[in-house]
């Protein structure tokens, strides 16, 4: 099990963040953004920066942050985003470096884990689907419309209960200033991931929290204090 050296606690079970965590969701937004763009004739692309800086929150202040001027009604154009990313072949390699390797090896290890994600819940389901993570995943916990999204404690209070996690055994794994904020509304310690798109300010709210460089790094962390915690089955939708 994992021992926190700053806190003392020991954690066997794992919440992850998706989008900016473990696949760059960012350049499948640009594309698809882009995409919506063109077919009006607007000679204007997403600025990727933007959709990093945004992407934690996603939803309509996303959308109308990354298309600017550009954008007619959110609401309308994130129902038109999301149809649009439903459709969209994944690519194969939009998962991080090691993220694949890295969730199996945890998986090996019987470390009970979930998802707490503000996308979409057909969309977590489809991109982790896509890319065979979903097997590794006792719950996955994306946003619906009964749900708050995060920083609300909710979903990760969701996901803790669909995989048998309190407080005290929990590590919560993300990227941005939402996932910290998640995190300390429901009690949890965090660890930030170095190459997610938001962990400069999250660093800045949480300077305690461990940054982990590449999986690699996670892997080192946290296996050697691994113990079996619970079976795995089919994720909870």
């Amino acid at each position: 099990m994992l021992k926190l050296p700053t806190t003392g606690l020991v954690v066997s079970h794992l919440l992850f963040d998706l989008d900016g965590t473990l696949v760059d969701s960012s350049r499948l937004t640009c594309t698809i953004i882009n995409a919506m763009l063109a077919d009006r004739g607007i000679d204007f692309t997403a600025d990727l920066a933007t959709v990093r800086a945004m992407d934690a929150i996603g939803g309509e202040a996303m959308i109308a942050a990354v298309m600017g001027r550009h954008c007619r009604k959110p609401a309308a154009e994130i129902a038109e985003f999301r149809a649009r990313h439903a459709a969209i072949d994944i690519p194969p390699d939009l998962a991080f470096p090691g993220a694949a390797d890295g969730l199996a090896a945890l998986n090996r290890a019987g470390l009970a884990m979930a998802i707490c994600s503000n996308k979409p819940q057909q969309l977590c389901d489809t991109i982790l689907g896509a890319l065979h993570l979903a097997d590794h995943f006792q719950s996955i916990i994306g946003a619906r419309p009964d749900l708050p999204r995060k920083p609300a404690a909710d979903p990760a209070r969701l996901a803790m209960q669909a995989i048998g996690a309190r407080p005290a055994t929990t590590l919560y794994i993300g990227d941005s200033s939402v996932d910290i904020a998640t995190a300390r509304a429901v009690g949890l310690p965090a660890a930030l991931v170095g190459w997610g798109y938001g962990v400069v300010e999250a660093r800045k709210q949480a300077p305690e929290a461990p940054v982990f460089p590449d999986m690699s790094a996670l892997l080192e962390y946290i296996l050697p204090r691994s113990q079996q915690t619970a079976p795995v089955t089919a994720p909870t939708k």
